[in-house]
Formats: structure tokens, sequence, C-alpha cells
């Protein structure tokens, strides 16, 4: 059976690439951008089976109605892809609380919103998979991207938390979570903070730490199979790795944990008395 897609920031990246994965297939997307515009290339040659939707997902009216004609335009969803968002660079001293702001509106409200709009359409028709786009950032912790950190933090949280409640339902979630790719998350699109003198030793550090990451980027386009998988799949996974590194850098991580919790178990224990 064919399938409808709901994805946002279908203007570049994953995005677009997993838009084009699913109409090459001849499913449904309804690709929503800032500028749908970006889009026109993909409605001229895919016609009726794409839907472009100019959104800005901080909008929660917006997410709302986008969600709505979607389902009316198409009769169904089946997939939904919480994509939207961007990377915030600066050390924790050093972010405004504008820019503070503005990574938790686009991170976490603008998946939160979509995902309610979304959910009534696919309680009703008992079906449905959301995918969430995470980051090995939403579960491990660099210098100078603490924010972007913490609202991944907050997507794998009220996840997996959705994943438990909607269980019943016969609705799927899953978090991807791409390690270094080759996009624009760290390039034009990207916020970067006011610096600190005090900290260009750190940032140095983390720069060279980032490229050291990135060294060998994986591919969008390559990606856009292992999302076809996913989707297909009759018992997908709540967390899935992109790309080869994360799974040593949360081995190292985890590792790393268990053993600081157990080295403090007596601490623990005290403090319950």
């Amino acid at each position: 059976m064919t399938k409808t897609w709901f994805i946002t920031g279908a203007s570049r990246g994953f995005g677009r690439e997993w838009s084009i994965a699913a109409l090459e297939r001849g499913d449904s997307v309804a690709a929503t951008a800032r500028d749908t515009c970006t889009l026109d290339d993909l409605a001229a040659k895919y016609g009726d089976r794409l839907l472009p939707i100019q959104l800005d997902v901080t909008d929660r009216a917006a997410d709302f109605a986008a969600v709505q004609q979607a389902h009316e335009h198409f009769g169904r969803l089946d997939v939904i892809v919480n994509n939207a968002g961007y990377g915030q660079f600066g050390m924790i001293e050093e972010i405004s609380e504008d820019e503070a702001r503005a990574q938790i509106e686009t991170n976490v409200f603008g998946a939160l919103w979509v995902t309610q709009a979304a959910l009534p359409f696919l309680r009703a028709q008992g079906s449905g998979h959301i995918l969430q786009v995470s980051s090995i950032g939403g579960i491990s912790a660099f210098q100078n991207v603490g924010m972007y950190h913490a609202s991944k933090w907050a997507l794998e949280g009220f996840s997996q938390a959705l994943a438990l409640e909607v269980a019943d339902f016969g609705i799927k979630v899953t978090l991807i979570e791409p390690g270094g790719f080759s996009t624009d998350w760290g390039g034009s699109s990207a916020k970067h903070a006011t610096d600190l003198p005090a900290y260009d030793g750190v940032r140095a550090a983390a720069t060279t730490a980032r490229a050291s990451r990135m060294s060998a980027p994986g591919n969008p386009n390559a990606s856009a199979a292992a999302v076809l998988k996913i989707v297909d799949a009759d018992e997908p996974p709540l967390r899935v790795f992109f790309g080869e590194a994360p799974l040593a850098i949360a081995t190292k991580d985890y590792e790393s944990r268990l053993a600081e919790w157990n080295a403090w178990r007596h601490v623990s224990l005290l403090a319950q008395g």
C-alpha cells in the first residue's frame, strides 16, 4: 500500500531527500517549508502527489491548520516526520534569552505542535508512524552546542513517553538519531551566539573535536533508504542511529554514566535514609 507523509523542513537536507524518496516510490507527501518556492521543482515533477505547504513550525495554530489541510487533501496521514530544526552554536554563558527561546520554540515546540495536530487523525484510523528527527546530540553532549542539546534531549523525553501513550492506538514512534551528515545543519541554517573571549580556548577545542566527529560525514541521499526501511517495518524501533559514529559515542557515554552512578551508589543510598 502507498503511504501519505507529512514532512516538516522539506526544503533541504533530510526533509527534501526523504520527500523525494517517498514520491519516487509512489507515495504522497505534504511537504512544509518556510518558502515553498524551494519545492517548485518537486511540484512540477510529481504533480498532485506533492502538497507544498508554507509553514513556520513555531506557529501552533499554523501547524494545526497545515496538518488539517494535508489530511483533507489526501484523506489520510500515515507518516509524520518532524524534521524542521536548526543548530544553535554558543557556550551556555553566551546564549541570549532570545536565542534560547527560539531554539526551543523550533526544535521542541514545533515538533510537539505538529505531533499533537496529527494524533487525532492517527488515532481515528488506528494506525500511523511518527518520526522525530533527533540527533546523537539527543543522548550525548558536546561543548558549544548546549542549547541545541537541551532541545533534542527534550524531544527525546516527550517522544519516549508518547510512544508508551499511543501504542494501544496502533501508532508507532521512532526517534532518528543521526551523527554528522553533509546537510546545512552547521552552515547557513545555523545560529551563532556572540562570543565571549573567556571561552576562546574551549571554543577552539570544541571546533577541533567537531571536525574529528565530522571527518567522514554521512550522505543525506543515502539516508532515504534507511528511512523507508523504518516506515515499512512491522515493528519499527523507538530509537535508531543514522551513520557509523553515533554507536561508539553512545557506548562510551553510557558506560561512563553507569560507572559513575555505581561509584556513587553509597551516596544514593545515604540520600534515601
